[in-house]
């Protein structure tokens, strides 16, 4: 009989898995949030200029308000744009 270490997958067994999705303001510490910084704020958004939504930022309720708000005055002063074809 063939023991576990001896079996060769024909793809990797943790494909199917998910990673746990965490806060990162909770993890890191992060207090404030700057609308002047253009590149901390297009992680949150898309290529078409849309704010991600919390289920695929990982953010909590708190931080994802923040970063709303943030992102609506970067658009504002012209930091980052309202519409666009392909941001990143």
């Amino acid at each position: 009989m063939a023991s576990r270490e001896d079996i060769k997958f024909l793809s990797n067994p943790s494909i199917g898995k998910q990673k746990k999705k965490y806060c990162r303001f909770k993890k890191y510490g992060i207090k404030h949030i700057d609308y002047k910084d253009a590149d901390f704020l297009t992680q949150f958004v898309n290529q078409q200029g849309k704010i991600l939504p919390r289920r695929i930022t990982g953010n909590s309720l708190k931080y994802q308000k923040k970063v709303a708000v943030a992102i609506k005055r970067a658009r504002h002063l012209a930091i980052l744009p309202y519409v666009t074809d392909l941001l990143k």
